[in-house]
C-alpha cells in the first residue's frame, strides 16, 4: 500500500515550485527505474511491483526506501496514463557548471526553449551524440518536469542540464575564446562551414529564435539549408530536429579524412 502522503507528494511534483521545494523529481516506467538504478542519481522512494523488485533488487541501494504495492496503487500514484510496474522519487542533481567545458568538447545552449516534449528530445539527442552538457536560460522548461523526464527516455540520468544567465556566461566564454556557434534562418551553412573540434552551440526559442540579448556573443551564425527544389518548401525546422542534424555534423567531422 502506498501511503497518501506519498501519493499526495507524486501528484505535487507536476509543479515547479513543489520540485523546488522538496528537491525531488518524478521517474516512472520499467526502462526508466532500469536506467535510474544504473545511474548516479539518488532514490529517495522507489514504488514497484513485487515481481520488480526481486529483478533488480542487486540493484537497490540500502539507502533507498522501497515500497511494495500493486499495479493498481501504482496507477493511482502516477502522472502517466498507462503506468506500468514502477516509479521513483529522485533527489534533483546539483550540477556544477564547470563541469562543462566547450574548451575540450561541444556544449548545447538552449535559449529560452518551453516545450517538455522538445527539451525532452534534445536532451536526448545530446546523449546519443555524446554531449554531456547542455547549458540553459533560466526560463527554459525545467528538465525535471515530469513529461519532460519522460521525454528523455532515461537520457536525463546521463546528461548534466545546467540553468544560467547566458549573457553572462556567453560573455566568460568568449572572453576564454570558445567558438560561440549559433543556429539562424541565414547565416553560414553547416555543411560547408568549417568547424572546431569543440565549443558551444545555441539553439533558439520554438517560435521567435535566438534573442536580442544572446545574439552580440554568437560569433558565428550556422544555417541548415533546405534542399527542397523549388520556393515553397518548410519555413523553419523543429528546434528537437535542428538539434539532430547540428550534433550529427558536428560529431561526423571528427571522422571525416
Amino acid at each position: 500500500m502506498i501511503p497518501k502522503s506519498i501519493i499526495k507528494l507524486i501528484k505535487s511534483l507536476d509543479q515547479k515550485k513543489y520540485r523546488k521545494l522538496s528537491g525531488l523529481f518524478l521517474a516512472e516506467g520499467n526502462k526508466m527505474i532500469h536506467d535510474l538504478l544504473t545511474s548516479n542519481i539518488e532514490i529517495e522512494t522507489l514504488i514497484a511491483t513485487q515481481g520488480y523488485l526481486e529483478a533488480y533488487a542487486s540493484q537497490i541501494t540500502s539507502k533507498t526506501e522501497v515500497i511494495a504495492s500493486d499495479c493498481d496503487q501504482i496507477s493511482k500514484a502516477s502522472l502517466l496514463k498507462s503506468p506500468q510496474e514502477a516509479l521513483a522519487l529522485c533527489k534533483i542533481p546539483d550540477y556544477d557548471l564547470n563541469e562543462a567545458n566547450p574548451a575540450k568538447d561541444w556544449v548545447l545552449c538552449l535559449d529560452g526553449i518551453q516545450d517538455p516534449g522538445n527539451m525532452g528530445t534534445i536532451v536526448r539527442i545530446a546523449d546519443w551524440f555524446g554531449i554531456t552538457d547542455i547549458v540553459c536560460s533560466p526560463d527554459t522548461v525545467d528538465v525535471f518536469n515530469p513529461k519532460t523526464v519522460q521525454a528523455t527516455m532515461g537520457s536525463i540520468f546521463r546528461t548534466r542540464v545546467h540553468y544560467a544567465e547566458l549573457p553572462g556566461y556567453l560573455s566568460t566564454m568568449k572572453d576564454k575564446n570558445i567558438f560561440i556557434g549559433g543556429t539562424f534562418l541565414e547565416g553560414d551553412n553547416l555543411y560547408t562551414k568549417r568547424l572546431p573540434s569543440s565549443g558551444i552551440m545555441v539553439m533558439g526559442n520554438e517560435g521567435s529564435g535566438i534573442r536580442d540579448t544572446t545574439m552580440p556573443f554568437i560569433s558565428d551564425k550556422i544555417f541548415i539549408p533546405s534542399f527542397a527544389v523549388g520556393d515553397k518548401h518548410a519555413e523553419s525546422l523543429n528546434v528537437g530536429v535542428a538539434s539532430a542534424i547540428i550534433c550529427s555534423e558536428i560529431r561526423s567531422r571528427n571522422l571525416r579524412p
